[in-house]
């Protein structure tokens, strides 16, 4: 069985309950990621902390073609992602769970595709991808990966929301309210700062991807002011929580 991927944003630097954990470093045609391998629910995994273990990396500086490349060399198929995010929704509360199954990209300066002329793979089902290649975005989630994890959530009695619009911003300053006001009537529900071009990349590996959202604030201008204190202080009441949904989502794939 292939490993399970496993991609903590900001406030999930290390993946509590991992087997023997060890730290692996992975080469690739992009840089080299440092990444945690171990066993959680009797289940291979690869875990990777987006912004590093200190959160030392801003987000328009993370290497996702690296990351993404990683799981792939390591023969990873599924890959379950986690994100904190600001609320464009009065119903989608702070504390709530959010698996999203849209995307509008807002970020200006990020490198976009593996395939920009000068990049070949062969994919496992022996297709080559080689120079141009215009993937189709209709689903960039995995619907069946998120469903498992809809389900599992449902079962622990969680407030999990299954779709929903993600805007990434570029970051790092948190967006205006102008801005905000203009997502939201654009059809935006969520708003955060990584998911681009993460979901792509794995979208372009046909590696299955599922992201987990957790709301840590309503957005600018729905609320007094949004600091990164604040995310992370909500983050954390969560990561339990965030941690065990995990857990018994890989011991269900």
């Amino acid at each position: 069985m292939s490993p399970i991927g496993i991609i903590g944003g900001s406030g999930f630097y290390k993946l509590v309950g991992i087997e023997g954990p060890q730290k692996v470093h992975i080469d690739t045609p992009f840089g080299e990621v440092i990444a945690t391998r171990g066993y959680l629910s009797n289940k291979e995994v690869i875990f990777i902390p987006r912004h590093g273990e200190d959160h030392t990396i801003p987000p328009h500086k993370i290497n996702y073609h690296a990351n993404a490349y990683a799981m792939y060399k390591l023969q990873v198929e599924k890959v379950i992602a986690t994100s904190a995010v600001g609320s464009m929704r009065k119903d989608l509360k702070p504390g709530d769970f959010v698996l999203p199954d849209q995307i509008i990209d807002f970020t200006k300066s990020r490198r976009y595709t593996f395939f920009d002329g000068d990049f070949a793979i062969q994919l496992k089902s022996g297709e080559l991808r080689a120079g141009v290649y215009h993937v189709d975005a209709t689903e960039p989630y995995c619907r069946e990966l998120r469903k498992i994890i809809y389900q599992v959530g449902k079962e622990m009695g969680l407030k999990i929301h299954f779709g929903g619009t993600y805007v990434c911003t570029e970051g790092p300053r948190f967006e205006t309210p102008a801005e905000i006001k203009f997502f939201r009537k654009i059809g935006g529900d969520i708003v955060g700062m990584t998911n681009s071009p993460e979901v792509f990349l794995f979208k372009e590996l046909n590696i299955c991807y599922a992201l987990i959202c957790v709301v840590t604030n309503y957005a600018a201008g729905m609320q007094k002011k949004v600091s990164h204190e604040e995310v992370l202080e909500i983050f954390k009441r969560r990561s339990e929580v965030l941690a065990d949904l995990i857990r018994r989502v890989v011991a269900k794939l």
